[in-house]
């Protein structure tokens, strides 16, 4: 049945959308009015053959469902709530080999091997090269600005310490991140007609990452050395993972880890630039608070979903087995109920209990110290080595049905530059 406080046909993965904009105030009227609603969709446009979705933006029904893996599957039609139309069944059958889209007991298995790289002790390990990696970073960008200082703020800052953060974690060699780089934009980009990318060349791109993780598995249980791959797939007497699953695994660093802490950049300094007084406050204070509130703020990834493995009632709505439901952490991320003036960026929020990297239960982001790390290592680069930066030119978004993505965002140096037009 329509919702009578969206226009008909409204679908909050329509990618034209997202592509234009996060669609808050329509969110603001559905946790009000409709807080778990179904929205119809033509069969087959998201790659499943039903009828819709269910709608879920309260933060306590967002979080509910997560922690709930027995009535709440990922597996069934995986996490990814629309599809390019011209997948088939199959290459989604595929993807549940991405730990992301499985559910227990094999998730816990493979979850409880790959966390052993992500212990707090690994991460801290990371921290001495990442800060000197994230320094040269933001040297590199201001040596390589155009005469009148300016630059791309995405491609030559945001995607730089997310690509070698893994490189680092995974022992991939530094010159190969760009083959990284490249085949996860692929993987994630499928809506964009920019990139030209179908979803053969998405798929195509995925087999190149595996293939290339299986050599690097392979090459470590002939010759282990000290590093995560070794712990992962040459462990004797305490399991580990095969060569294909540590591939399937490096899929999920290259989009969960790469995609999304680069866009979480990328929308920080954008709502630094354009909240002034919050970079003076960063800039001078540098608050410990500050990483979670650019995730709140980003929110990268919009939506995963959900499907019922049983009738189950949830925000007042009967939910049958089979139906997929939509977390939509960009509403959840600006609920009231739970934040105050939630519009507001604010780096010295506290508490802070966003859902940016899961809403709990067995998928909380497994990465997530490592992020909050990166993007408080890459900010502190810049408040040292550009702490006039500005903006001259308005985000380029990227189109897709689930991630909150920018592709551009133009900078400067020096006031000689333009200024955005919005």
């Amino acid at each position: 049945m329509p919702c009578p406080h969206l226009p008909e046909g409204f679908d909050f993965t329509d990618p034209d959308l997202l592509q234009a904009r996060i669609p808050y105030p329509e969110f603001a009227r559905m946790r009000e009015t409709a807080p778990v609603w179904w929205c119809t969709q033509p069969a087959g446009i998201s790659g499943f053959d039903d009828e819709g979705y269910w709608v879920v933006t309260r933060h306590a029904d967002v979080k509910y469902v997560s922690t709930h893996p027995e009535l709440f599957s990922s597996c069934t039609n995986t996490a990814v709530i629309r599809f390019n139309e011209s997948i088939s069944r199959d290459q989604i059958e595929v993807q549940k080999l991405i730990m992301l889209n499985m559910d227990p007991p094999e998730h816990t298995r493979v979850r409880q091997i790959v966390q052993r790289g992500f212990t707090p002790r690994a991460i801290r390990s990371l921290e001495q090269a990442l800060r000197s990696r994230a320094r040269s970073i933001v040297e590199t960008a201001l040596a390589s600005a155009d005469d009148d200082g300016s630059f791309d703020f995405v491609s030559n800052i945001a995607v730089e310490l997310p690509l070698q953060a893994i490189a680092e974690l995974i022992g991939v060699p530094q010159e190969d991140r760009s083959k990284i780089f490249d085949w996860s934009n692929k993987m994630a980009a499928y809506d964009d007609p920019e990139y030209a990318i179908t979803e053969e060349v998405g798929t195509e791109a995925a087999m190149e990452i595996v293939s290339y993780a299986m050599n690097l598995a392979a090459d470590r249980k002939e010759c282990p050395a000290k590093d995560i791959v070794s712990q992962l797939v040459a462990a004797e007497g305490e399991g580990n993972l095969s060569s294909d699953e540590f591939g399937f695994f490096v899929i999920l660093l290259a989009v969960a880890g790469n995609e999304t802490t680069r866009n979480a950049i990328s929308h920080g300094m954008h709502a630094f630039l354009t909240h002034p007084d919050e970079w003076e406050l960063y800039k001078r204070e540098r608050p410990e608070t500050t990483a979670e509130e650019i995730v709140r703020w980003a929110t990268p990834v919009v939506s995963f979903q959900r499907t019922a493995t049983q009738d189950v009632d949830l925000g007042g709505q009967r939910i049958k087995k089979g139906d997929r439901v939509g977390l939509f952490y960009s509403s959840a991320n600006n609920d009231p109920e739970v934040f105050e003036n939630p519009e507001a960026f604010s780096i010295s929020r506290d508490p802070n209990p966003h859902l940016g990297f899961g809403g709990g239960g067995p998928h909380f982001c497994l990465g997530k110290s490592l992020a909050v790390m990166e993007i408080n290592l890459i900010f502190n680069a810049i408040a040292d080595a550009l702490p006039d930066l500005r903006l001259v030119g308005d985000p380029r978004r990227l189109r897709s049905a689930w991630l909150n993505g920018i592709k551009q965002l133009q900078v400067s140096t020096s006031d000689k530059a333009g200024t955005p037009t919005g």
